[in-house]
């Protein structure tokens, strides 16, 4: 059964552009049953979000800016997060902006046994990205419609002509670190529990932010790691994948 999250959109602060792919990120995660987005509608900078509004069922909330140089659309989204929260009518939150001020909620959230995602945009500052059970880039998610549309380009490889970080040492021996962690004595660990810990340490971790759309084939293509697919006697459709890290 699947969680139901509610979705809060920072108007001011997120591109219309990316509504489509996000919606299709978020129901990966659980049932959006609640979708709103907070703005000053009567401002013409939102005018691009009305005309995706009604094809995504998303709410707008009018939040008129009552002083210059405050934002109110932040203490909108705030109070409506705690009204869901005390009705109890979800099981976990979906936070869309790029701004440190919904820190507090998140945590907030996060304390009340909620969990909390995150999306914006690379310029997300870490207080934020941290505050949440996972962040997702939303840069990352127009780079798989382009991935798609790119003729010759293979699944589970990265796209040349993506703008991705790069896998420097410094993720390869967080990566490594996290496998030592979870191995049993002959050093092997389930990849699954591999990527749960990544995501633990590190919210803003995603294969895709380095071009995969997998962690499997991202760790696959590292040389320092070895891969390995075992029988699972619960289900022989799907393999088990192990992975440790190489002598």
């Amino acid at each position: 059964m699947d969680n139901n999250l509610a979705v809060l959109i920072d108007g001011d602060n997120i591109p219309s552009a990316y509504v489509k792919e996000m919606m299709e990120e978020i129901a990966k995660h659980g049932n959006p049953t609640i979708k709103r987005i907070y703005g000053d509608w009567t401002n013409p900078h939102l005018s691009k979000w009305k005309s995706v509004l009604l094809e995504n069922a998303i709410s707008p909330i009018q939040q008129y800016g009552y002083t210059q140089g405050k934002n109110a659309t932040d203490s909108a989204m705030i109070i409506d997060a705690m009204d869901i929260l005390y009705s109890n009518k979800v099981d976990g939150f979906c936070l869309v902006s790029s701004d440190s001020d919904f820190t507090r909620l998140a945590t907030r959230l996060r304390e009340a046994g909620k969990n909390v995602i995150g999306i914006g945009e690379k310029k997300t500052p870490d207080p934020f990205i941290v505050a949440c059970d996972r962040f997702i880039y939303l840069e990352i998610l127009k780079n798989k419609d382009k991935e798609e549309e790119q003729p010759g380009s293979l699944k589970g490889k990265p796209n040349k002509k993506q703008s991705v970080d790069r896998l420097t040492p410094r993720v390869i021996k967080f990566i490594s670190n996290t496998i030592s962690d979870v191995a049993d004595d002959d050093g092997w660990a389930f990849m699954g529990d591999v990527g749960s810990l990544l995501q633990k340490k590190q919210p803003n971790f995603d294969s895709r932010n380095y071009g995969y759309q997998k962690l499997t084939p991202m760790i696959a293509s590292i040389d320092q790691f070895e891969i390995e697919s075992r029988e699972n006697n619960n289900n022989s459709k799907f393999k088990l994948i192990f992975v440790r890290n190489k002598d």
